[in-house]
């Protein structure tokens, strides 16, 4: 005889919830996983009413549920956000460049304007550039590095309050043991908060950090939405991916091994004797940084300077010594593209703000001149600068509602 649903009592189970090992219907399931996340956001307080919210959008599962997710819940609890999707082109050729399709098919399936930024034009280099110079054992470190900062970049375009990413409570869990296998104190007391700030000013978010990952590829497939599933070409070598076969393992044994190990990162304190370094801002671009420069632009400089492993293989104060020194001895290094300053993307933000406000930005929503990318065609501080009304830079970017 089959089974019934364990919630309603009345409809066919046809699951069971890796997370609680319920058996119940689709649409308990889908009740169920929307409400957690609901809870998730008010308990958390992530936002307020006419925030312009991001969804960082990359067209896999996580952020394609996401997205799903967050307007749907927008809409049935009246949350009053404005959403927008957020993409970032790492240059990945056969593998982003087809996700990206999926983003944009997503735009008009959710009816939500979006925005892309590539790496090639904040930075002058593609992450298929970076690997053909630094090869596949450290490419990981520049991705993430570069994408978190692009992310807050775009932010500023669009003049967001808040970004919202698809990290679920396995990537949480996977991170907390990252930290604790490099002895990583400072982003160990991070990693489990629900809230960041990236650039020190735009809070980050994750509403499905205790979603299940299993539950969420559940809820894509039962949905039938559409995200692209490929594997990035260049991660079977990540470190994170041996944290993720241990995590599985641990999940094998005990199925709540992953809200266990997040409670337990919830649950750790960094004794008051350990000395933290102190936020500041990056000397160059204006990122927040705990030295003179922030990681990006060490990365940057390495890969400029033809020592690609000058921000991997050294310490952040060798790095910086070395770059100081080279500087001195050596012509400047001309680089493709120089990146924006971040006080600049801030002060265009705020400007955009008040416009909106005033109801004198009607007929470009998105922002005044772009301040996202040094390409001379909409770069303001370029001397070629031939258009500062555009939005934002044609060729980076898909705005349109």
């Amino acid at each position: 005889m089959p089974r019934k649903c364990e919630i309603c009592h009345d409809a066919r189970a046809i699951l069971r919830r890796p997370k609680t090992g319920q058996r119940i219907c689709n649409e308990c399931f889908f009740y169920v996983f929307e409400t957690e996340v609901h809870n998730t956001i008010i308990q958390s307080k992530l936002f307020r009413r006419g925030d312009r919210v991001g969804i960082g959008a990359s067209g896999g599962k996580d952020s394609t549920v996401l997205a799903h997710v967050m307007k749907t819940l927008n809409e049935r609890h009246a949350y009053g956000l404005e959403l927008f999707l957020l993409s970032v082109d790492e240059g990945i050729a056969g593998y982003r460049d087809d996700s990206l399709e999926t983003v944009k098919r997503n735009k008009t399936q959710y009816a939500l304007p979006l925005l892309i930024v590539s790496y090639e034009q904040l930075y002058g280099w593609s992450m298929d550039a970076i690997v053909e110079t630094v090869g596949r054992k450290n490419n990981c470190t520049f991705c993430g590095v570069f994408r978190r900062q692009a992310l807050d970049r775009g932010a500023l375009m669009l003049d967001l309050d808040h970004i919202v990413t698809g990290h679920n409570a396995d990537d949480v869990a996977e991170t907390i043991l990252m930290n604790l296998f490099r002895g990583d104190i400072p982003r160990l007391g991070r990693c489990t908060e629900i809230v960041t700030t990236g650039d020190g000013f735009i809070p980050r978010s994750k509403p499905f950090k205790y979603a299940y990952e299993k539950e969420i590829v559940m809820y894509a497939y039962l949905k039938r939405l559409d995200y692209f599933s490929t594997e990035c070409t260049y991660s079977p070598n990540a470190y994170r991916g041996y944290a993720r076969e241990f995590l599985k393992d641990l999940e094998s044994v005990r199925s709540t091994a992953i809200l266990d190990i997040i409670h337990s990162g919830e649950a750790m304190r960094v004794a008051s004797s350990v000395q933290l370094p102190t936020p500041a801002q990056c000397e160059r671009c204006g990122y927040l940084s705990s030295n003179a420069l922030c990681k990006a632009c060490v990365l940057l400089e390495g890969l400029e300077r033809g020592l690609p492993k000058l921000g991997i293989d050294r310490s952040a104060r060798q790095a910086q010594q070395i770059i100081a020194a080279d500087s001195a001895n050596a012509d400047p290094v001309v680089r493709a593209v120089e990146p924006v300053h971040f006080e600049r993307l801030r002060q265009k933000a705020l400007a955009m703000r008040e416009r909106r406000l005033n109801g004198s930005d009607a007929a470009h929503p998105q922002s005044s001149a772009c301040a996202g990318c040094a390409n001379s065609c909409c770069n303001p501080d370029s001397d070629n600068s031939n258009d500062n009304d555009k939005d934002v830079c044609a060729c980076m970017s898909d705005t349109t509602a």
